[in-house]
Protein backbone atom coordinates (compact mmCIF):
# COMPACT_ATOMS: atom_id res chain seq x y z
CA UNK A 1 0.00 0.00 0.00
CA UNK A 2 2.81 2.40 0.99
CA UNK A 3 4.65 1.71 -2.28
CA UNK A 4 1.46 2.28 -4.28
CA UNK A 5 0.89 5.61 -2.46
CA UNK A 6 4.43 6.82 -3.15
CA UNK A 7 4.20 5.90 -6.81
CA UNK A 8 0.92 7.77 -7.11
CA UNK A 9 2.45 10.85 -5.45
CA UNK A 10 5.45 10.79 -7.75
CA UNK A 11 3.18 10.46 -10.78
CA UNK A 12 1.09 13.42 -9.57
CA UNK A 13 4.26 15.48 -9.06
CA UNK A 14 5.48 14.72 -12.56
CA UNK A 15 2.15 15.84 -13.96
CA UNK A 16 2.17 19.01 -11.84
CA UNK A 17 5.67 20.13 -12.90
CA UNK A 18 5.42 22.34 -16.02
CA UNK A 19 7.41 21.39 -19.07
CA UNK A 20 10.81 23.07 -19.14
CA UNK A 21 10.97 25.69 -21.93
CA UNK A 22 13.10 24.50 -24.80
CA UNK A 23 16.49 26.13 -24.79
CA UNK A 24 18.30 27.13 -27.95
CA UNK A 25 21.88 28.08 -28.55
CA UNK A 26 22.76 30.77 -31.06
CA UNK A 27 26.44 31.52 -31.65
CA UNK A 28 27.19 34.87 -33.26
CA UNK A 29 30.40 35.95 -34.95
CA UNK A 30 31.46 39.01 -36.96
CA UNK A 31 34.71 39.71 -38.77
CA UNK A 32 35.06 43.00 -36.88
CA UNK A 33 33.03 45.36 -34.76
CA UNK A 34 31.89 48.65 -36.31
CA UNK A 35 28.52 50.45 -36.17
CA UNK A 36 26.96 48.78 -39.22
CA UNK A 37 27.82 45.23 -38.19
CA UNK A 38 26.91 45.99 -34.58
CA UNK A 39 23.50 47.19 -35.82
CA UNK A 40 23.00 43.88 -37.65
CA UNK A 41 23.68 41.97 -34.45
CA UNK A 42 21.35 44.18 -32.42
CA UNK A 43 18.60 43.96 -35.04
CA UNK A 44 18.77 40.15 -35.16
CA UNK A 45 18.43 39.95 -31.41
CA UNK A 46 15.49 42.39 -31.42
CA UNK A 47 13.70 40.37 -34.08
CA UNK A 48 14.00 37.22 -31.99
CA UNK A 49 12.63 39.02 -28.95
CA UNK A 50 9.76 40.44 -31.03
CA UNK A 51 8.84 36.86 -31.94
CA UNK A 52 8.59 35.91 -28.28
CA UNK A 53 12.07 34.61 -27.49
CA UNK A 54 13.71 35.84 -24.32
CA UNK A 55 17.35 36.08 -25.37
CA UNK A 56 19.33 35.02 -22.34
CA UNK A 57 16.48 32.88 -21.05
CA UNK A 58 15.14 30.90 -24.01
CA UNK A 59 18.24 31.44 -26.11
CA UNK A 60 21.85 31.06 -25.03
CA UNK A 61 23.37 33.90 -27.12
CA UNK A 62 27.16 34.20 -27.45
CA UNK A 63 29.05 36.72 -29.58
CA UNK A 64 32.70 36.70 -30.63
CA UNK A 65 34.48 39.17 -32.92
CA UNK A 66 37.34 38.11 -35.18
CA UNK A 67 38.85 41.59 -34.75
CA UNK A 68 39.44 41.90 -38.46
CA UNK A 69 41.56 38.75 -38.64
CA UNK A 70 40.46 36.00 -41.05
CA UNK A 71 42.53 33.43 -39.14
CA UNK A 72 40.70 34.28 -35.91
CA UNK A 73 37.39 34.05 -37.79
CA UNK A 74 38.30 30.47 -38.69
CA UNK A 75 39.21 29.62 -35.10
CA UNK A 76 35.92 31.04 -33.82
CA UNK A 77 33.95 29.14 -36.44
CA UNK A 78 35.61 25.80 -35.59
CA UNK A 79 35.02 26.34 -31.87
CA UNK A 80 31.37 27.22 -32.45
CA UNK A 81 30.78 24.18 -34.68
CA UNK A 82 32.39 21.95 -32.05
CA UNK A 83 29.77 23.13 -29.55
CA UNK A 84 26.90 22.08 -31.88
CA UNK A 85 24.67 25.15 -31.52
CA UNK A 86 21.21 25.34 -33.04
CA UNK A 87 22.30 28.19 -35.32
CA UNK A 88 25.48 30.10 -36.14
CA UNK A 89 24.88 33.72 -37.15
CA UNK A 90 27.85 34.86 -39.22
CA UNK A 91 28.03 38.59 -39.93
CA UNK A 92 30.00 39.79 -43.01
CA UNK A 93 31.56 37.72 -45.73
CA UNK A 94 34.84 36.52 -44.12
CA UNK A 95 33.06 35.24 -41.02
CA UNK A 96 30.33 33.65 -43.12
CA UNK A 97 32.90 31.84 -45.28
CA UNK A 98 34.68 30.61 -42.15
CA UNK A 99 31.44 29.38 -40.57
CA UNK A 100 30.20 27.58 -43.67
CA UNK A 101 33.60 25.95 -44.19
CA UNK A 102 33.78 24.75 -40.58
CA UNK A 103 30.15 23.62 -40.38
CA UNK A 104 30.22 21.47 -43.54
CA UNK A 105 26.45 21.21 -43.36
CA UNK A 106 26.38 19.89 -39.79
CA UNK A 107 25.17 23.16 -38.20
CA UNK A 108 22.72 25.72 -39.67
CA UNK A 109 24.57 28.87 -40.72
CA UNK A 110 22.63 32.10 -41.22
CA UNK A 111 24.79 34.82 -42.78
CA UNK A 112 24.10 38.54 -42.84
CA UNK A 113 25.63 41.64 -44.43
CA UNK A 114 27.20 39.52 -47.18
CA UNK A 115 27.50 41.33 -50.50
CA UNK A 116 27.47 38.43 -52.96
CA UNK A 117 26.70 35.04 -51.36
CA UNK A 118 27.15 33.17 -54.64
CA UNK A 119 30.51 34.73 -55.49
CA UNK A 120 31.61 34.08 -51.90
CA UNK A 121 30.62 30.41 -52.43
CA UNK A 122 28.26 30.39 -49.48
CA UNK A 123 25.32 29.21 -51.61
CA UNK A 124 24.98 28.00 -55.17
CA UNK A 125 21.62 29.67 -55.73
CA UNK A 126 19.95 32.74 -54.22
CA UNK A 127 16.45 31.36 -54.75
CA UNK A 128 17.17 27.85 -53.48
CA UNK A 129 20.33 27.94 -51.35
CA UNK A 130 20.22 24.21 -50.50
CA UNK A 131 22.32 22.61 -47.78
CA UNK A 132 22.21 24.19 -44.34
CA UNK A 133 22.87 27.83 -45.25
CA UNK A 134 20.90 30.98 -46.06
CA UNK A 135 20.83 34.63 -45.00
CA UNK A 136 20.56 38.29 -45.96
CA UNK A 137 22.66 40.08 -48.58
CA UNK A 138 23.64 43.74 -48.48
CA UNK A 139 24.49 43.91 -52.17
CA UNK A 140 25.22 47.57 -52.76
CA UNK A 141 23.35 49.38 -55.57
CA UNK A 142 26.56 50.78 -57.04
CA UNK A 143 24.80 52.56 -59.91
CA UNK A 144 22.66 54.53 -57.46
CA UNK A 145 25.75 55.45 -55.47
CA UNK A 146 27.56 56.75 -58.55
CA UNK A 147 24.50 58.86 -59.41
CA UNK A 148 24.44 60.15 -55.84
CA UNK A 149 28.08 61.25 -56.07
CA UNK A 150 27.56 62.94 -59.43
CA UNK A 151 24.53 64.83 -58.08
CA UNK A 152 26.59 66.01 -55.13
CA UNK A 153 29.63 66.78 -57.25
CA UNK A 154 28.70 67.34 -60.94
CA UNK A 155 32.36 67.90 -61.95
CA UNK A 156 33.49 64.52 -60.66
CA UNK A 157 35.72 62.72 -63.19
CA UNK A 158 38.29 60.69 -61.23
CA UNK A 159 37.02 58.52 -58.40
CA UNK A 160 39.36 56.98 -55.84
CA UNK A 161 38.36 53.65 -54.27
CA UNK A 162 40.53 52.29 -51.46
CA UNK A 163 39.71 48.67 -50.64
CA UNK A 164 40.94 45.41 -49.22
CA UNK A 165 41.45 43.04 -52.17
CA UNK A 166 41.38 40.14 -49.72
CA UNK A 167 37.73 40.79 -48.86
CA UNK A 168 35.54 39.03 -51.41
CA UNK A 169 32.69 41.50 -50.88
CA UNK A 170 34.99 44.47 -51.45
CA UNK A 171 36.55 42.95 -54.55
CA UNK A 172 33.11 42.28 -56.06
CA UNK A 173 32.02 45.88 -55.52
CA UNK A 174 35.20 47.32 -57.01
CA UNK A 175 34.71 45.22 -60.14
CA UNK A 176 31.14 46.55 -60.41
CA UNK A 177 32.31 50.13 -60.04
CA UNK A 178 34.94 49.64 -62.74
CA UNK A 179 32.36 48.08 -65.04
CA UNK A 180 29.85 50.91 -64.57
CA UNK A 181 32.28 53.84 -64.50
CA UNK A 182 32.59 54.33 -68.30
CA UNK A 183 28.80 54.79 -68.60
CA UNK A 184 29.09 57.75 -66.26
CA UNK A 185 32.30 59.17 -67.71
CA UNK A 186 34.32 58.26 -64.65
CA UNK A 187 37.87 57.04 -64.26
CA UNK A 188 38.39 54.74 -61.27
CA UNK A 189 41.67 54.74 -59.35
CA UNK A 190 42.02 52.02 -56.70
CA UNK A 191 44.32 51.77 -53.70
CA UNK A 192 45.02 48.57 -51.79
CA UNK A 193 44.53 48.36 -48.02
CA UNK A 194 45.01 44.73 -46.94
CA UNK A 195 44.47 45.58 -43.27
CA UNK A 196 43.11 48.37 -41.08
CA UNK A 197 46.67 49.56 -40.50
CA UNK A 198 47.05 50.15 -44.25
CA UNK A 199 43.93 52.31 -44.69
CA UNK A 200 45.59 55.67 -44.01
CA UNK A 201 48.43 55.02 -46.47
CA UNK A 202 45.97 53.81 -49.12
CA UNK A 203 43.87 56.97 -48.78
CA UNK A 204 46.96 59.21 -48.89
CA UNK A 205 48.15 57.48 -52.06
CA UNK A 206 45.04 58.82 -53.83
CA UNK A 207 45.84 62.49 -53.12
CA UNK A 208 46.55 64.33 -56.36
CA UNK A 209 45.10 61.49 -58.44
CA UNK A 210 41.35 61.76 -57.77
CA UNK A 211 38.55 64.30 -57.35
CA UNK A 212 36.66 62.29 -54.71
CA UNK A 213 37.00 59.10 -52.68
CA UNK A 214 34.31 56.42 -52.42
CA UNK A 215 34.32 53.83 -49.64
CA UNK A 216 32.21 50.72 -50.19
CA UNK A 217 30.92 48.43 -47.43
CA UNK A 218 34.46 47.02 -47.19
CA UNK A 219 34.84 46.04 -43.53
CA UNK A 220 38.55 46.85 -43.41
CA UNK A 221 37.87 50.39 -44.62
CA UNK A 222 34.87 50.78 -42.35
CA UNK A 223 36.88 49.80 -39.28
CA UNK A 224 39.35 52.64 -39.92
CA UNK A 225 37.11 55.10 -41.73
CA UNK A 226 38.30 58.12 -39.73
CA UNK A 227 41.68 57.85 -41.50
CA UNK A 228 40.03 58.25 -44.90
CA UNK A 229 37.89 61.16 -43.71
CA UNK A 230 40.93 62.93 -42.30
CA UNK A 231 42.79 62.58 -45.62
CA UNK A 232 39.75 64.04 -47.36
CA UNK A 233 39.69 67.03 -45.04
CA UNK A 234 43.45 67.59 -45.24
CA UNK A 235 43.52 67.43 -49.05
CA UNK A 236 40.09 68.92 -49.91
CA UNK A 237 38.89 65.65 -51.41
CA UNK A 238 35.21 64.86 -50.70
CA UNK A 239 34.69 61.40 -49.23
CA UNK A 240 31.48 59.49 -50.01
CA UNK A 241 30.41 56.14 -48.64
CA UNK A 242 28.04 53.21 -49.06
CA UNK A 243 27.22 53.03 -45.36
CA UNK A 244 25.25 55.82 -43.72
CA UNK A 245 26.71 55.01 -40.30
CA UNK A 246 30.02 56.62 -41.29
CA UNK A 247 28.48 60.04 -42.03
CA UNK A 248 28.75 60.81 -38.34
CA UNK A 249 32.39 59.69 -38.54
CA UNK A 250 33.26 62.23 -41.22
CA UNK A 251 31.91 61.26 -44.64
CA UNK A 252 30.50 64.14 -46.68
CA UNK A 253 27.53 61.99 -47.70
CA UNK A 254 26.50 58.36 -47.88
CA UNK A 255 23.70 56.40 -49.45
CA UNK A 256 23.09 53.00 -47.96
CA UNK A 257 20.97 50.58 -46.09
CA UNK A 258 19.88 50.82 -42.51
CA UNK A 259 21.85 47.87 -41.15
CA UNK A 260 19.44 47.58 -38.27
CA UNK A 261 16.80 46.63 -40.89
CA UNK A 262 19.16 43.95 -42.23
CA UNK A 263 19.52 42.62 -38.70
CA UNK A 264 15.76 42.44 -38.24
CA UNK A 265 15.40 40.40 -41.44
CA UNK A 266 18.21 38.14 -40.30
CA UNK A 267 16.60 37.58 -36.91
CA UNK A 268 13.36 36.52 -38.57
CA UNK A 269 15.23 33.88 -40.56
CA UNK A 270 16.95 32.60 -37.41
CA UNK A 271 13.53 32.25 -35.74
CA UNK A 272 12.17 30.31 -38.73
CA UNK A 273 15.11 27.90 -38.52
CA UNK A 274 14.72 27.46 -34.76
CA UNK A 275 11.08 26.68 -35.42
CA UNK A 276 11.91 23.89 -37.83
CA UNK A 277 12.38 25.30 -41.34
CA UNK A 278 15.36 24.05 -43.31
CA UNK A 279 17.80 26.90 -44.04
CA UNK A 280 18.44 25.65 -47.54
CA UNK A 281 14.76 26.06 -48.40
CA UNK A 282 14.68 29.74 -47.37
CA UNK A 283 15.70 32.04 -50.27
CA UNK A 284 18.45 34.59 -49.67
CA UNK A 285 16.87 37.94 -48.84
CA UNK A 286 17.85 41.45 -49.98
CA UNK A 287 17.16 45.00 -48.87
CA UNK A 288 15.67 47.58 -51.23
CA UNK A 289 15.33 50.73 -49.13
CA UNK A 290 18.32 53.06 -49.18
CA UNK A 291 18.78 56.24 -47.20
CA UNK A 292 20.81 59.38 -47.96
CA UNK A 293 22.67 60.96 -45.04
CA UNK A 294 24.72 64.17 -45.33
CA UNK A 295 27.32 65.80 -43.09
CA UNK A 296 27.44 69.52 -43.97
CA UNK A 297 30.44 70.24 -41.74
CA UNK A 298 32.51 67.41 -43.18
CA UNK A 299 31.56 68.40 -46.73
CA UNK A 300 32.65 71.99 -46.08
CA UNK A 301 35.94 70.80 -44.54
CA UNK A 302 36.53 68.80 -47.73
CA UNK A 303 35.88 71.86 -49.91
CA UNK A 304 32.50 70.66 -51.15
CA UNK A 305 29.39 72.84 -51.33
CA UNK A 306 26.43 70.54 -51.80
CA UNK A 307 23.64 71.60 -54.21
CA UNK A 308 20.29 72.55 -52.65
CA UNK A 309 18.47 69.87 -54.67
CA UNK A 310 20.82 67.24 -53.30
CA UNK A 311 20.14 68.34 -49.74
CA UNK A 312 16.40 68.34 -50.39
CA UNK A 313 16.59 64.63 -51.10
CA UNK A 314 18.48 63.75 -47.93
CA UNK A 315 16.85 61.65 -45.22
CA UNK A 316 19.16 63.11 -42.60
CA UNK A 317 21.39 66.19 -42.57
CA UNK A 318 24.02 66.69 -39.88
CA UNK A 319 24.72 70.42 -39.56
Amino acid sequence: MFRRTVCAAVAALLVAVPAVAQQYTVKVTAIVEHPALDAVRAGAREALEARGYDVGEDIDWEFQSAQGDVGIAGQIARTFVGESPDVILAIATPSAQAAVSAARGRVPVIFSAVTDPVDARLVSSLEAPGGNVTGVSDMTPVDRHIEMMLEAMPGLERLGVPYNPGEANAAVLVERIKALAPEYGLEVVTASAPSSADVLAAARSLVGKVDAIYVTTDNTLMSAFESVAQVGMDADIPVFAADTSVVERGAAAAAGFDYHDIGLQTGDIIARVLEGEAPGEIPVQFVDRTLLHVNLGAAADMGLELPAAFLDGADRVIE
